[in-house]
Formats: C-alpha cells, structure tokens, sequence
C-alpha cells in the first residue's frame, strides 16, 4: 500500500517513501530521504535536515536512509551527511524514542533502541541490537558495538566493545548478560566472554596490543569471542576502561 501521509505533514518533492509507511501530523521528510517499507514517522520529526556543521554547502546532494520497519517518534531529527553522495543510515527495525537525534554521517545498526533524548554526535557507528538509554550522549567518531546497552545519561567519548554495559563517563561495568540472553547466545559463548573480557582489561599493557596478542594465541574459539576481540584492532579512538570492583559485581564473580 502507498505511504499514509497525514495532511499537516510535509513531504518534500524527491522523497522516496517505501510502501505502508505512515507519516503523522507535522512531520517533515525532506527531499533527502530514503524510507524503507513500513517506516513510521511521529509527529514533528525532521528527517533529513541540513547537518549542524558550520561549513555545511547546502547545495551538496547527500541524504538520509531509514531502514524497513523503524519507527521514529516525536521530534525526532536525523541529519543528512555533509559529504556529496553520502548518506546517514539508520538500520531496520529500529525504535528512536522522543527527541533523540542522529547527527551527519552516522551508521546506526538494525534492531537498535534509542531512550528519550539519546544524542549521537557526527560519524558515531552503533552496531546491531544495541540500546542506549535516556539522556546519553556520543561524541562524534566514536564506535557503540554491537549489542551494547549504554546507561541513562552516560557519556560516551571513547570506542565500546562489543556486547558491554558502560554507564557514567566511558565506564564499562560488565557485560550485558541479559541481551546476550535474550538473543540465544549459549552458555558456552557467555562464558568466554567473561573470560577474554578480563584478559583483554585486565592484562597489564596497551589494550589493542594485548586484545590481538589474546586472538592469537587461539584459545577463545566462540564467534562472539572473536567479535569481541577484533574489535580493539579497529577504530581511531581509545576505548572506554573497566572498573574491576563494577565488573565483579555486575557479572556475580
């Protein structure tokens, strides 16, 4: 079925919009956009506005992508990349709650929860089934892996490992046990996470070094292990540390 535009909302002439989306009282679609099938906009949302970036050329063609079945909420914006031909994505299935904001040149993953007023800062990647919780904040390059959950009114300004829990300024308490649950991950892949995640934090030395040393030497065999630890061999920025005292008690050892 065609989408369902609501009559106050405006969709600008060059908007693609896939079928059974729904696009409700005052919400704004800019020209800049690619919505998949089902999209679900709130009202007074802006979807594809100009980057808040000073030296933004307005004339550059670059956009917005929206993956199937996402769901955005009121006042939502999600801001156009300011490199020509280069889109901001957000993933499938996704839920932005009210007043959360994605800035220029994002990539945010599928089934991914953002709590009211969560806010990314420009070229932030947040992998697939991650949440971040009210109030949090991202600065701009940093790197949310997958299946994180991020604190209420935490502050991100370093890179976060696969599958961790991190809460106040870039500390990692843990690891989120229940997501990994919930999505079936066995028992056997839940272990040695726990296990490379204290080699990994908790070997003295230069954590990329120390993370590439632990792949190597092949004792972990687990995808998830892997994914945790090939992660530390990527990205520009350093990465948010561990408590040990919040590690023990979050993980019950």
């Amino acid at each position: 079925m065609p989408a369902l535009i609501h009559p106050t909302a405006l969709v600008e002439p060059g908007a693609q919009l896939g079928a059974d989306c729904e696009i409700m009282a005052g919400a704004i679609i800019t020209r800049h956009c690619v919505l998949g099938d089902r999209v679900v906009v709130h009202p007074y949302a802006v979807i594809g506005g100009d980057p808040q970036y000073v030296k933004f050329d307005r004339t550059i063609a670059s956009g917005v992508r929206i993956g199937a079945g996402t769901v955005l909420r009121e006042h939502v914006t999600v801001n156009r990349s300011i490199h020509a031909g280069d889109f901001t994505t957000v993933g499938e299935n996704c839920f932005l709650m009210a007043a959360s904001h994605v800035a220029h040149d994002c990539a945010v993953g599928n089934l991914v929860v953002f709590a009211n007023a969560a806010l990314l800062a420009g070229h932030v990647s947040v992998g697939d089934h991650t949440f971040l919780g009210g109030g949090a904040a991202v600065h701009q390059y940093c790197r949310i892996g997958e299946g994180v959950m991020v604190a209420g009114h935490a502050a991100i300004t370093r890179d976060v490992p696969h599958f961790t829990l991190v809460a106040e300024r870039d500390d990692v308490i843990g690891f989120n046990i229940v997501g990994l649950k919930r999505r079936g991950v066995s028992r056997a892949a839940i272990a040695e996470l726990k296990q490379v995640f204290h080699e990994v934090y908790f070997t003295a030395g230069n954590i990329r070094t120390v993370a590439a040393a632990v792949l190597a030497g092949g004792k972990f065999t687990t995808p998830e292990a892997g994914r945790f630890l090939r992660f530390f061999a990527e990205g520009k920025r350093s990465f948010a540390r561990a408590r040990r005292a919040a590690v023990e008690e979050s993980d019950g050892s």
